[in-house]
């Protein structure tokens, strides 16, 4: 079961505006993204006694995987203005 996740190939699409990943498009981002969402869930349910703990743990919780997302993101992580192509991309003042 272990190499479907290490099958090559993007789990998420490219946003289409902004920078980041859009919604997954295979099943192991959709996991992936479950796995994330109950991660950060479980820590806050655990912890939520304990404020002082909870905040630096839930942002290193949040931060942690972001290379993973930006490694399965198709095209990668990198601004993206909506536009199909360079010659309709707003000018830029110098």
């Amino acid at each position: 079961m272990l190499h479907l996740f290490l099958e090559k190939g993007p789990w998420f699409r490219a946003k289409s505006h902004g920078i980041g990943a859009g919604l997954p498009m295979k099943w192991q981002g959709w996991v992936m993204l479950a796995a994330h969402v109950a991660a950060m869930g479980g820590l806050a349910l655990l912890l939520q006694d304990r404020p002082l703990v909870l905040i630096p743990l839930i942002i290193l919780v949040a931060v942690l995987p972001f290379p993973l997302y930006a490694a399965r993101t198709e095209g990668g992580w990198r601004w993206q203005w909506g536009v199909s192509n360079d010659r309709d991309m707003p000018k830029r003042r110098r």
